[in-house]
This record gives C-alpha cells, structure tokens and sequence, in this order.
C-alpha cells in the first residue's frame, strides 16, 4: 500500500479526481482538505487557497493514477508525491485490496 498526496486547485476538482480514480478501482480511499499555500511560480512568490488530496492504493498503480493525474489535473506542475507507510493495519490493508481489484 502506498499513500499519494497531491494539490489541486478547489474541491470540484479534488472531487472529480477522486471520483474518477474510484469509479476506476484505482484507489480505496481519498481524502481532502482546503491548505493555505506559498510558493514560487514564474519568479513571483504566490499565496492563496488550494485542496490538498491523500489517496490510499496499491505501489502496483501508481503509474496509472500519476499518468490520470497529469491528464486532469488543472496545473501545468502538479505535485504527486508517494509516501510508503512503514506499517499498515492487516484488516485496513485487507479492505483495501478488495476495492481496488480491477476486474
């Protein structure tokens, strides 16, 4: 199981990646939540409001989901980072695995 965290530009758009990547089987679970962010771009420090995503799957899809991610996605750059749990519940993992069985 890996963990992908992402940045998107407003909830809708949280929401249809995350629709998409479950109606898919792709992942188990999204999560999100509204940030406050401060970043760099085109040599001019920004700030503003962006929905950041945590997305629970399998390290056998993540290519697929990062390729997904880039083709919806509304940045031109977007963050897509993984983050690979040291430990995951056995039932959790159980769960998971069964939602995100592609048929």
């Amino acid at each position: 199981m890996i963990l992908i965290y992402t940045v998107v530009k407003n909830k809708s758009e949280a929401n249809k990646i995350a629709k998409l990547l479950l109606k898919l089987k792709l992942i188990a679970c999204a999560n999100s939540w509204q940030i406050d962010s401060v970043y760099t771009w085109h040599d001019k420090i920004v700030s503003g409001k962006e929905v950041a995503m945590l997305l629970k799957t399998r390290k056998s899809y993540y290519k697929k989901i990062e390729s997904l991610i880039k083709k919806i996605h509304s940045y031109e750059k977007p963050c897509i980072l993984v983050i690979n749990p040291d430990k995951v519940d056995n039932e959790y993992l159980s769960w998971l695995k069964q939602v995100t069985r592609l048929v």
